[in-house]
């Protein structure tokens, strides 16, 4: 049996697999949302700026940026920059849509391409 230390609030929907976000999103956008939920508070807000996120998990600049603007784009994440003039700022894990991944015709296009069909 598993057992979890209470050093942490990290968690992960489970529904993430099972209304097929994983098939929708890139491996570095999992591996940010993996990390943001792992880091994140009991209301799911992370302090943690985006080098610090891109330094953890080895990615470059540009994959971050576009990782997190992706997650910010689904309703997964929520951005609020920590001042007016600031760059960076507060992100918060929210919960998972009800419905699942909604595609746009290019998004579901792409993905029924790369599964051969």
């Amino acid at each position: 049996m598993r057992r979890f230390a209470s050093s942490g609030f990290g968690w992960v929907d489970a529904r993430l697999l099972k209304d097929g976000w994983l098939k929708v999103l890139r491996p570095e956008e999992v591996a940010v949302y993996l990390f943001l939920c792992l880091v994140a508070n009991q209301q799911g807000i992370s302090w943690y700026r985006r080098d610090r996120i891109r330094e953890a998990l080895n990615l470059r600049e540009e994959e971050t940026r576009r990782a997190l603007a992706r997650l910010c784009e689904l309703d997964l994440v929520a951005y609020l920059p920590f001042g007016r003039y600031d760059s960076e700022g507060f992100r918060q894990v929210l919960s998972l849509p009800p419905s699942g991944p909604a595609l746009s015709s290019d998004e579901a296009g792409a993905l029924w391409a790369a599964k051969g069909l």
